[in-house]
């Protein structure tokens, strides 16, 4: 696969690293990949759609052959026969033409749907790292405006598209049927209209790919801007902030501008294209006619030909405009779809061993960029079974070390290995952001197992001790959750995530915090939810309170990205070392602080 790194245009920041926006040559093919199931349906489009333009080149010999009536003055009931044929063709012509559409509508729905799936699957496997390095209005820009450009091309510019196309060939086909120096006339015009798709493509591939960059970096300035509304304020700088959102969105619309005078330089070229072959035809039919070679009709038929072919052609050619943005859409989706399997999320290295180790983390470093290393050389085992609290100050890398060990991100040195499970995933990771999704509280307890019953679901709730305020819901599990339906308090949200840890059953769980949003009313309900699931399992906790960490067989502490201690609560408390003096400023307060 080959990809090109996506052009910041000097939009984005130099700390900003896109993904990767696939090469012309690399879209095509994958977009052919995505079509090969389908390959019946696009013959079955294709033919219905040939044979319905064909029928509909019949029209204008049939008005030909009326002029030719007229003009040799023939009886009135001489035009019955070509006036019902007329109506036949319509018929047939709209009849066709609807069945080939809505072939080439589905196989473009399907397509479309597949390609969201692969960029959704491998969007969802990216290293949460990466994805930091790109920003969420990259990725973001890609998922909401990339999509939609591509989806509306293929409702709307792929079936006109391809019925434009067979228009022009056939048309041109039954223009030399007529006579061939119609033929040669009408493509006196194709020289303009080629130097205008030519001068109009080389440079729509340019100003489209910037401007889908440009929107993105315009999405993720907003939502830095609106999601650290609270910091902004409070460093005072909103004039700062106003400026960047500002120029970003002068980039963008500049770079908009720049396509509408694209598109109005396309079209004035268009008309003189137009007029030349007009002209041509016209003229070729009136020397055709004086000499004899062909009838008032079959003149008329041919200038009826090339008229006919103002719609198409300039459909087909206008329709770059569409393709041109879509294909620099396409680019972008499959430039994520498409990427290497060393970019994306490789969770662990798997080992089939029977060692007591579930979890080792050998030699393991992992920075977020230069200068920015956040872990040196850790080493770490968790055998099977045991329950280890990390612990640290603020900044020591807990979450860091949590997420490799999780496999949501990889290290940049060293590696993690997770002995072999019977269950998929081998490990699971929650963390204090918990999302409820939408949708009722079964169907999003089953995220975690979709065969689930309701009887499974009811066991977990009641492992983590929530099933009594579960059924308690207006609708019990049937109670729709999430945006727009029933909310749910940090609490509640917290151990539905853990009732999916549950039903997920991995050997290994990874806790990042997970009872820090209870608050401290609520923090050893939450505490003996988790504990409750992690029964059983090998555990990781980034201990938010010290009470976790009393609890667990083994402590370790992290300081500023290393290993510095490792013991029981007992034997570390008793060490006079910095867990001594975690523990000692902790249970010198009421309430623990953020660790």
């Amino acid at each position: 696969m080959t990809t090109t790194p996506s052009a910041t245009s000097g939009i984005a920041d130099d700390s900003v690293e896109l993904l990767p926006i696939a090469t012309g040559a690399r879209t095509r093919a994958a977009l052919r990949t995505l079509i090969r199931p389908d390959r019946g349906r696009a013959i079955l489009g294709l033919g219905v759609l040939v044979g319905a333009t064909a029928v509909g080149l019949l029209v204008q010999p049939l008005l030909g052959r009326i002029v030719d009536i007229v003009a040799d003055g023939r009886p009135a009931d001489a035009l019955t026969l070509p006036v019902v044929l007329l109506l036949v063709v319509a018929v047939v012509q709209g009849v066709t033409t609807t069945l080939g559409l809505t072939q080439v509508a589905r196989l473009g729905e399907t397509v479309l749907a597949r390609l969201r799936e692969q960029f959704i699957e491998r969007a969802l496997q990216l290293p949460a790292d990466r994805l930091e390095r790109a920003g969420a209005g990259d990725l973001t820009a890609r998922v909401t405006g990339d999509v939609a450009r591509v989806a509306e091309a293929v409702r709307s510019a792929l079936p006109e598209m391809a019925r434009s196309v067979l228009a022009i060939v056939l048309t041109l086909g039954a223009m030399a049927l007529l006579d061939v120096r119609f033929l040669l006339a009408a493509l006196l015009a194709v020289p303009v209209q080629a130097l205008t798709a030519r001068w109009y493509v080389t440079r729509a591939v340019t100003v489209y790919a910037d401007q889908r960059v440009a929107n993105g970096a315009q999405q993720q300035q907003l939502l830095e801007t609106i999601g650290g509304a609270v910091t902004v304020r409070g460093h005072r700088l909103e004039e700062q902030h106003t400026e960047k959102s500002a120029a970003r969105s002068r980039r963008a619309v500049e770079l908009t501008m720049r396509s509408v005078h694209l598109v109005l330089g396309f079209y004035a070229r268009l008309h003189i294209a137009e007029y030349i072959g007009l002209a041509a035809v016209l003229v070729t039919g009136f020397f055709l006619v004086r000499d004899g070679s062909v009838s008032i009709g079959t003149a008329t038929a041919a200038a009826l030909y090339f008229h006919s072919l103002f719609g198409p052609v300039n459909a087909a050619l206008v329709l770059l405009d569409d393709a041109q943005s879509a294909a620099a859409g396409l680019a972008r989706l499959v430039g994520v779809t498409d990427l290497k399997e060393s970019a994306v999320r490789l969770p662990h290295q798997r080992t089939g061993s029977t060692s007591e180790a579930a979890v080792t983390v050998d030699a393991v470093s992992h920075a977020y960029g230069p200068g920015r290393t956040v872990l040196h050389e850790v080493a770490l085992t968790l055998r099977a079974g045991e329950h280890v609290a990390l612990v640290g100050t603020s900044g020591a890398g807990k979450s860091t070390l949590a997420r490799l060990v999780a496999g949501v991100q990889q290290p940049t040195g060293g590696t993690v290995s997770v002995a072999e499970g019977k269950t998929a995933p081998s490990v699971v990771l929650v963390t204090q952001e918990v999302h409820v999704f939408t949708g009722t509280l079964a169907d999003d307890l089953r995220l975690a197992r979709p065969d689930a019953t309701d009887a499974d679901l009811r066991t977990a709730l009641a492992t983590v001790h929530a099933l009594e305020w579960a059924e308690a819901l207006p609708e019990g599990l049937a109670t729709v959750v999430g945006e727009g339906g029933h909310r749910l308090d940090p609490a509640r949200a917290q151990q539905l995530a853990l009732a999916r840890l549950v039903l997920a059953d991995p050997p290994v769980a990874v806790l990042d915090e997970a009872t820090a949003e209870a608050g401290s009313a609520g923090a050893r309900t939450l505490e003996r939810s988790a504990e409750a699931a992690l029964a059983g399992r090998t555990a990781l906790v980034v201990a938010h309170r010290l009470t976790q960490a009393v609890a667990a067989d083994r402590i370790v502490v992290l300081e500023a990205g290393r290993v510095v201690e490792s013991g029981t609560h007992d034997e570390l408390r008793t060490a006079d070392g910095p867990y001594a003096a975690l523990w000692h400023a902790w249970s010198g307060s009421r309430a623990a602080p953020h660790l």
